[in-house]
């Protein structure tokens, strides 16, 4: 909030404006009114759907389960006002104004949570039968090839990749899935945590073709480097994803490395009264002390909560809320539910409580004997026991940790 704004002392005519209608922008919008915001909340979508979840996408709706997943928001209830099928174009701070399809939008406050977009496959765009899998509409086209029971081929081992291949195999689908890497989640996880999920490809039917890389996609098939042909009535890309920011160009707000908003830790930009959160941003964590860019859906839920407390601040006074979270996610893939909390990359050791050949087992790292990070693999309470472990900085036995049939809670020093 600008310091004009603060004098003024206008809390009742204050307008914030949430850019993006996913979970972050929705989350922001709710927080402002439980914090007991008074102004006006105008919250702005590119979509024209109503504003809904996207985890059920690669599995409920996808599947015809379901037929969407809306948020359970009444919006009415809480003024807030929604702008729906309009996209953002750009910002220019110093008018404080929000240009958007359907004209500008003036604001006191404004929130970027515009998310991020699938990175799309070179060459591949406007051949016939490819997809991605990000939005409502992405899934809508998508379920009719799965009822239809075609071939598929999806580039991409990544955590996308898996979730769709488990929905393909289920619908009764023949699922080939390629991948550059030497395994799956090679971005994501060290080899020797990895290499254990190549098998849960094949033990569910499910082709795995690692070190393939695809030189093109032609109707009906795609061709690898190496001359190989994989008949594709549909292909799925899933090779990640960018922030949503391009749009932000000439605005004067700072961008990262990969093209991310970057924010301070009470997730403020590099211009005033310019909050940005979820997967569009990155933030300093001093837990890990690194600059950390999260995608995934606990960090939209949580960011939102600080967002909403700092932007109250300016008007009551009170200190600036840090935001420091333990990031954590979670995978549903070939039958099994995976977890991770944390950030492994400072680690200095790594532990294992239980034999990864089997259905349930937990990767623990350490750094100075205490807790950073664990994945955990059909072992729900690790999970929860340890992330509350990790946000203590509690120090830990090692030589306990090991033992699968202790509690983690009981595995302290």
């Amino acid at each position: 909030m600008s310091e004009q704004t603060q004098e003024e002392g206008r809390s009742p005519a204050r307008r914030v404006v949430v850019v993006g209608a996913g979970m972050a922008g929705v989350q922001t919008a709710v927080a402002l009114r439980e914090q007991g915001f008074d102004g006006t909340v105008t919250l702005i979508g590119a979509e024209p759907h109503q504003p809904y979840d996207r985890p059920p996408l690669s599995k409920a709706v996808l599947l015809g389960t379901a037929e969407g997943s809306a948020f359970d928001v009444d919006f009415e209830s809480l003024d807030i006002e929604l702008r729906l099928g309009s996209e953002a174009l750009g910002v220019r701070p110093a008018d404080h104004e929000l240009d958007t399809e359907t004209g500008p939008v003036p604001y006191d406050v404004l929130v970027l949570a515009t998310g991020a977009e699938p990175i799309r496959l070179p060459g591949a765009e406007g051949v016939p039968g490819v997809h991605l899998l990000r939005t409502l509409d992405d899934a809508e086209r998508l379920r009719p090839v799965l009822a239809r029971q075609h071939d598929i081929v999806v580039v991409g081992a990544g955590w996308i990749g898996a979730e769709f291949a488990t929905a393909a195999r289920e619908a009764g689908c023949a699922v080939t899935v390629v991948e550059a890497a030497d395994r799956p989640l090679a971005g994501a996880l060290p080899a020797e945590v990895a290499a254990p999920m190549t098998a849960w490809y094949a033990d569910s039917g499910t082709e795995l073709r690692t070190r393939a890389r695809v030189e093109r996609v032609e109707p009906g098939a795609v061709v690898l480097d190496d001359g190989s042909r994989l008949p594709a009535d549909a292909v799925v890309v899933g090779i990640g994803a960018r922030p949503a920011t391009a749009w932000l160009a000439g605005s004067g707000i700072e961008l990262g490395m990969h093209g991310e908003v970057v924010a301070d830790v009470h997730l403020r930009t590099s211009v005033p009264d310019v909050y940005a959160v979820g997967d569009c941003a990155s933030f300093p964590s001093g837990r890990y002390g690194e600059r950390l860019l999260v995608h995934h859906w606990d960090n939209a839920l949580q960011g939102p909560r600080t967002v909403a407390a700092n932007i109250l601040g300016g008007v009551t006074g009170e200190p600036p809320a840090v935001y420091d979270p333990v990031p954590y996610f979670w995978s549903e893939q070939f039958g099994r539910f995976v977890q991770y909390a944390g950030h492994h990359t400072g680690a200095d050791t790594t532990l294992w409580r239980g034999d990864p050949a089997g259905p349930a087992w937990t990767v623990c790292w350490l750094r100075e004997d205490r807790l950073v990070a664990l994945l955990a693999v059909g072992r729900p309470r690790d999970l929860a026991q340890g992330r509350r472990l990790i946000e203590a900085g509690t120090p830990m036995n090692p030589r306990l940790l090991e033992d699968p049939a202790r509690p983690l809670k009981a595995a302290t020093a």
